[in-house]
């Protein structure tokens, strides 16, 4: 399947964020436990992933394939280039979608300054993104139950 080819995933971009919000949610609940560094990555990783995802879906009305964040960054620039303030930290994020969840020969090491600092990064991008769309978790949340 192409990027940006439609598929069986949700066309609701508010969707999108309300899920990115769920793994950003997760990954502050996991910080607090010191054995948990790389899956607080991984959770960061997929949050932006599924904003970036929301965001294009809104801007372009088509879900865009793949998980690398900073393809997704430069198509959410390519639509607003205030995106251009991220395309570092969605690189930085990128690293953790497979290496914080598989053992590899040289693990990666995720210690607890880069764990916060990947939270801070996290949680301004999420924002910004909501942000863009005016989206707004609390409300969203009360009217899908």
């Amino acid at each position: 399947m192409g990027r940006g080819h439609h598929n069986s995933d949700s066309k609701r971009y508010f969707d999108w964020l309300y899920h990115a919000r769920l793994d950003y949610m997760v990954a502050k609940m996991i910080v607090k436990d010191k054995y948990c560094n790389s899956l607080t990555a991984f959770h960061c990783q997929q949050c932006i992933e599924k904003a970036l995802k929301g965001y294009l879906l809104f801007k372009n009305r088509r879900l865009f394939d793949g998980h690398n964040l900073t393809w997704l960054c430069k198509q959410a620039i390519l639509a607003d280039r205030t995106f251009e303030q991220w395309l570092e930290k969605s690189s930085t994020l990128n690293r953790y979608y497979i290496e914080s969840r598989y053992p590899a020969d040289i693990p990666l090491e995720v210690d607890d300054e880069t764990e916060l600092a990947l939270m801070g990064a996290t949680e301004e991008m999420l924002e910004f993104i909501c942000e863009q769309i005016r989206f707004d978790f609390n409300s969203y949340h009360k009217r899908k139950k």
